[in-house]
């Protein structure tokens, strides 16, 4: 299968970006080094683009009914300019994706999901909209990933280095909230603030044909404040320093929700997908969760790595791992026997023929 390749793909070679599969693109995965990038995100400011991702347009009547019926968390309590993080249930237990939903107006929304699932996803929801097209109040349901570009300005002097493209105060934006807004000099441009690095920031969504124009903007915008690229290496060591999920380590169609700590997304005042299911796996409790850990000994964690008790018993195994650049110190995620999940247990990691100590620690590693 071929890969795709983003918009500004030609941009990214000539900025000497490494460039490797990912998620049936062409990605760039770092232009200086994994740590330089990830140093400048979390202490200063840097823009990845993740175009990668997938956008869905959903209008009508029946477009909240139907994302009521496909997630898990209650899209019902949204409002215009908010966004909500979710999951959607496969039907037997597992994780189709894990998703955002903007509630654009009343009767429109926009899910993202992710690179890797967006034709599983289409598929997914496509097949119950038909329930809730109705005579009189069409249901129309949009994939228009492939005509969307999406910048994630990342950092503690993100709002500082945007501020002067937009009139929307960047600083007063709220955790999880969007404006549709002029940007740039575009129109109807999408930011919002969600992030996924725990180092603040914010969400460009453009059209292709503005995207070239945006981009040179924020580059000559975030210059003075030190603005660089950033690659797919340092938003992996960001994201896990905050201990967020990676569809397809971290959760999957065989990883239950509740076992993956997102009962907290999991509302159970609407009827949903496998709600019955979850519903008595929150009640009675699962064999396993999903935990944050940190090593106790110098080494790397990785994933599919075993962990251990102190006899060496395997009780479950790691999903994400790495050397967190912040902490000086091997951090991961990775499901365990229920028993060994408070935080402060004593757990074990086997890297090559050592058992090297950990303790299981509630993340975020890095406190904000």
């Amino acid at each position: 299968m071929s890969l795709k390749q983003v918009p500004l793909h030609h941009i990214h070679q000539q900025l000497g970006a490494k460039i490797v599969p990912f998620a049936g693109f062409e990605m760039p995965v770092r232009y200086s080094s994994d740590l330089d990038e990830h140093n400048t995100v979390r202490n200063g400011v840097g823009i990845f683009d993740v175009s990668h991702m997938g956008e869905f347009i959903l209008k009508g009547e029946g477009a909240l009914a139907l994302i009521q019926r496909v997630s898990a968390n209650d899209a019902s309590i949204l409002f215009d300019g908010k966004v909500q993080y979710s999951y959607l249930p496969n039907g037997r237990g597992g994780i189709v994706d894990d998703l955002l939903v903007y509630r654009i107006g009343e009767l429109e929304y926009m899910l993202v999901v992710n690179a890797s699932n967006i034709e599983k996803d289409w598929n997914w929801i496509s097949q119950y909209a038909p329930d809730y097209d109705q005579a009189g109040a069409p249901l129309t349901i949009v994939n228009v990933s492939d005509d969307m570009c999406l910048f994630a300005v990342q950092g503690p002097l993100a709002a500082k280095a945007l501020q002067s493209l937009t009139n929307v105060d960047l600083d007063s934006m709220e955790y999880y909230t969007f404006e549709k807004t002029d940007f740039a000099g575009y129109a109807n441009v999408i930011v919002s603030a969600t992030g996924y690095t725990g180092a603040g920031g914010f969400e460009i969504y453009v059209s292709n044909h503005q995207a070239e124009g945006v981009w040179h903007a924020i580059m000559q915008a975030g210059a003075p404040f030190g603005i660089k690229p950033i690659g797919l290496g340092a938003r992996d060591t960001l994201r896990l320093e905050m201990g967020y999920n990676l569809y397809g380590n971290d959760i999957t169609d065989e990883t239950s929700p509740i076992e993956a700590g997102l009962g907290w997304v999991t509302k159970f005042t609407h009827d949903f997908i496998d709600a019955d299911l979850l519903k008595e796996q929150k009640q009675q409790g699962v064999p396993r969760k999903l935990v944050g850990f940190e090593l106790l000994e110098r080494g790397v964690p990785r994933g599919h790595y075993e962990l251990a008790d102190a006899t060496g018993a395997v009780i479950g195994e790691v999903t994400s791992g790495t050397q967190s650049p912040t902490l000086g110190k091997g951090v991961g995620l990775g499901y365990i026997q229920t028993a060994f999940s408070k935080p402060g247990s004593e757990i074990f990691v086997r890297v090559r023929d050592r058992l090297l100590k950990a303790q299981v620690i509630k993340p975020p590693f890095v406190k904000k």
